[in-house]
């Protein structure tokens, strides 16, 4: 009887083995079948944030706006816009004759006035060299008036401090220099007079001493 031949076995190739296997779902994928409204987006709840937490002045405390200097706190009000109350404080500042409103829940911009401590450092400034840049004096006169209502008090000494001319003749300023040193100088001097809690004149001594104005104060005399 012939033989018969064996069956010859066909090597499949690696593409066709891989055309063969059964496509396995990803994770995400079965899970998805899995979970009962999966096609419905899940619902976010909004956490709210917590207030925080504001500084609360009294009647007749001293604070800094920074655009106008220091005031002092003459009353806390109440007031009705809409349905929303809204409480506020009135704040005088005495140099510029002007009463300012300020919300209670937007008092970022005010802060309370400089400990002692920061006062005689601001005199260290003042006793300083002025640094004057080479720039021209628009840019120059821009970042002063930057500094003077940043209401920053290091930065309104060292205002005083680059402007002083050691001089009141006016020839030896312009006048936009002139200006700019005084809303400093008053500036800092309003804060000084509230913390020492002494008179204007002896504020203005114990700053034009720091200054080397010392002579000139005593002319004014």
């Amino acid at each position: 009887m012939p033989k018969k031949k064996k069956a010859k076995k066909i090597k499949k190739t690696k593409k066709e083995k891989s055309h063969n296997k059964k496509k396995i779902p990803l994770k995400t994928e079965i899970k998805k079948n899995n979970i009962p409204g999966s096609d419905e987006k899940p619902e976010i709840k909004k956490v709210k944030k917590q207030p925080t937490e504001k500084k609360v002045y009294n009647l007749k405390d001293y604070v800094v706006y920074p655009k106008h200097g220091v005031g002092q706190i003459t009353a806390v009000e109440k007031a009705q816009i809409g349905e929303i109350d809204i409480q506020f404080y009135k704040i005088f500042v005495e140099k510029e004759k002007l009463t300012l409103t300020v919300p209670i829940n937007q008092q970022s911009k005010l802060r309370q006035i400089s400990s002692v401590n920061q006062i005689n450092k601001c005199i260290s400034i003042l006793k300083t060299k002025p640094k004057i840049k080479r720039t021209m004096w628009s840019r120059r006169a821009q970042e002063y008036d930057q500094k003077i209502n940043s209401g920053k008090i290091y930065e309104l000494a060292e205002v005083v401090k680059d402007l002083n001319k050691n001089t009141d003749i006016i020839a030896d300023q312009s006048y936009s220099e002139r200006q700019l040193f005084e809303k400093a100088y008053e500036r800092l001097k309003s804060e000084f007079e509230a913390v020492l809690k002494v008179s204007p004149e002896e504020v203005q001594k114990k700053m034009d001493k720091a200054l080397g104005r010392i002579n000139i104060s005593d002319n004014a005399e």
